[in-house]
């Protein structure tokens, strides 16, 4: 819970940071240079890892998945959630890509065996409540483009932790990541001149800011999130990133002086109570072991 807990909280000043660099950054260079830095310093962390315990090498298949899951969830989504942050308000993205908590919460129970527990799922209705609040109290403004992507980053993050759940069965947490980072950077080199330019106008805070998305929401946000993914049902620890909204809220109000309206306040609380529903273990437990009995 520890890991969830650095997870929700570096996750949610992602939002505070993207909205920084949009403006001089572009949504795959984004996702580029936020990769890359990832990279670098995860690099470090294993070499230093390595030098003390040697680890033992990733199979033929344990990559493929880490591959798979790299250009789906750290690629794919990253650029797709970027993308789509230019056509909607900040309320409405947050509001469909958080449809992905209770997909993984599906795929989980059918796919990986976690059964289909009430409590899980009470939690998550009322946390998407939450949500829907908040984006009722922003500015409206969308359009069908960005619909379809919130839609496609929210089907790609599912589809990415699934994966990603897999393929820590046999690799640890820090390694997966690391080798996520390298994978999904790689896959967007072809933006590479395109950074290049606008690294040359971009302002230095922006240049920053895109340094912190690659050290603290992706280096520290993504190996925490491993480390709990590896030892939690992904059900159960997809439903605490419904916290991210309510954080995200309250770092808005402290960095950017943004005072949140009473939706946002009402929303965010909210969200909090649906994260403590889908947590209380006593009949989630039951119901799953009831579920897998039964063959679910």
């Amino acid at each position: 819970m520890a890991a969830a807990a650095v997870t929700v909280v570096v996750w949610a000043s992602a939002f505070v940071a993207i909205r920084q660099v949009g403006h001089a950054l572009s949504p795959a260079p984004m996702a580029l240079v936020r990769l890359a830095v990832a990279a670098a310093a995860l690099t470090v962390l294993v070499v230093l890892r390595q030098r003390r315990a040697p680890q033992v090498q990733p199979s033929r298949r344990s990559l493929l998945l880490i591959a798979v899951y790299a250009v789906l969830w750290l690629a794919g989504y990253t650029v797709a959630l970027n993308a789509a942050e230019r056509h909607v308000d900040a309320g409405t993205a947050a509001l469909l890509v958080n449809l992905a908590p209770l997909l993984v919460a599906f795929g989980a129970g059918r796919l990986l065996g976690e059964g289909y527990p009430r409590q899980l799922f009470a939690g998550l209705v009322v946390a998407l409540g939450g949500v829907a609040l908040i984006a009722f109290g922003t500015a409206a403004h969308r359009d069908g483009a960005g619909v379809v992507l919130c839609l496609l980053a929210a089907v790609l993050y599912a589809a990415g932790v699934l994966v990603q759940k897999v393929a820590l069965r046999r690799v640890d947490g820090l390694t997966a990541i690391w080798l996520g980072c390298v994978i999904g950077a790689a896959a967007l080199l072809p933006w590479l001149p395109q950074l290049g330019e606008e690294l040359r106008t971009a302002p230095a805070g922006a240049v920053l800011g895109a340094v912190y998305l690659g050290v603290f929401p992706t280096a520290i946000g993504f190996t925490s999130w491993a480390y709990a993914l590896r030892r939690m049902d992904a059900g159960r620890l997809t439903a605490t990133t419904y916290a991210v909204p309510a954080v995200s809220v309250l770092l808005s109000w402290l960095l950017l002086a943004e005072v949140p309206t009473g939706f946002g306040l009402l929303g965010g609380a909210i969200c909090l109570i649906g994260v403590a529903i889908s947590r209380r273990k006593g009949r989630l437990g039951s119901a799953r072991s009831a579920t897998l009995s039964e063959g679910g």
